[in-house]
């Protein structure tokens, strides 16, 4: 039974959980740093509650999905969104497949992804308005992906993460166009870079709807360097408007070169009061990236690295255990549980 942790830090003795099976779209990193795939399994919460009245994800079964990748044919099949870049922001609601609650279900889901997208069906209208709409009277958690990630692969991190926090309220994924492919560094990181204002405009429609609610940020990986953009795009145009609309903004480890990212903290002013970051030294992929981009990445910094920040630093690298160490954010329950608790103290 894992325990509830500080949200400021991650306690010293806990024994980390074991991680969660590896999709395929990351087996090839895998080989690159040469470990190999091991089924693990996911504790979930049941009791956190966002908003009274809302409903968890095991109860409604729908991903909002914000993209700039190009919807394949018409969403009813797998890839349902491919790796192209559009040149406009789209809206859709895909259809979940929930958990199989028998007993062999819930032996299978120890290895496999509890939720799977069934089908997408694309929204009419301006897309960032119709999304802050349709999300109104529930908070809501906004996920954005990293990079070497497809819709499907995103999509799972998103639910896995709801499901495994017991979010009560509405999942939502900002997916941008990420080949899915460990060679594709530099495609992603100028898909990444394309996502800012897209990313920027759906932030301005949700934190400056009368009719809204609360939105929590949690982004991973590469998916940090377009949130951060984002942010201080949003906040050049409108300083701390709707700044009281913002829950928790998760920044788990961060694909950003260190530098970088204290920059673009200097420039978040308050807030950053909102921000946990979560780093681990011993992320593999971090180091990867370290290797492909040059310069230390945030997400790899020692917490003292980060101290005067005016952010909360979670370091999980004793909870980092197995494969690539770098999915801690919701594959650990502890760490889980402190992104809960940054959630329920925002």
């Amino acid at each position: 039974m894992s325990r509830n942790v500080d949200h400021d830090a991650v306690p010293q003795g806990a024994m980390p959980a074991l991680s969660r099976g590896v999709r395929p779209s990351r087996r090839a990193l895998l080989v690159a740093l040469g470990v190999m795939p091991l089924a693990g399994c996911l504790e979930t919460g049941s009791n956190f509650r966002a908003q009274a009245g809302a409903e968890q994800l095991s109860q409604d079964p729908t991903l909002h999905v914000i993209t700039t990748r190009k919807l394949v044919r018409d969403g009813m099949q797998s890839p349902f969104f491919d790796s192209s870049r559009s040149n406009q922001l789209s809206y859709a609601r895909a259809t979940l497949q929930a958990p199989d609650g028998s007993v062999f279900g819930q032996i299978n889901a120890l290895v496999t992804t509890p939720f799977a997208v069934k089908r997408v069906v694309p929204v009419t209208g301006p897309a960032a308005v119709t999304f802050a709409e349709s999300l109104r009277g529930r908070d809501s958690l906004l996920f954005v992906h990293g990079y070497n990630q497809t819709f499907e692969a995103a999509s799972q991190d998103a639910t896995q993460l709801s499901n495994g926090i017991g979010f009560a309220g509405s999942t939502a994924l900002f997916s941008w166009p990420s080949k899915g492919g460990l060679l594709d560094y530099g495609y992603d990181r100028e898909s990444a870079l394309l996502a800012r204002d897209p990313l920027s405009d759906v932030l301005s429609s949700l934190l400056q709807d009368e009719f809204g609610a609360r939105t929590h940020l949690v982004a991973h990986s590469m998916g940090t360097l377009v949130t951060l953009e984002a942010l201080r795009i949003y906040r050049d145009r409108y300083g701390d408007k709707g700044l009281d609309r913002v829950g928790a903004i998760v920044l788990a480890a961060p694909d950003v070169d260190a530098d970088v990212f204290r920059a673009a903290l200097d420039k978040l002013g308050a807030w950053r009061s909102r921000m946990t970051v979560i780093t681990a030294t011993n992320d593999r992929a971090l180091d990867l990236s370290r290797r492909l981009a040059g310069g230390e990445r945030a997400g790899a910094l020692p917490r003292e690295a980060l101290e005067g920040a005016g952010v909360r630093v979670i370091d999980a690298t004793e909870f980092a255990s197995g494969l690539i160490r770098h999915d801690v954010f919701v594959a650990n329950a502890d760490v889980r549980a402190a992104i809960k608790r940054a959630i329920e103290r925002s």
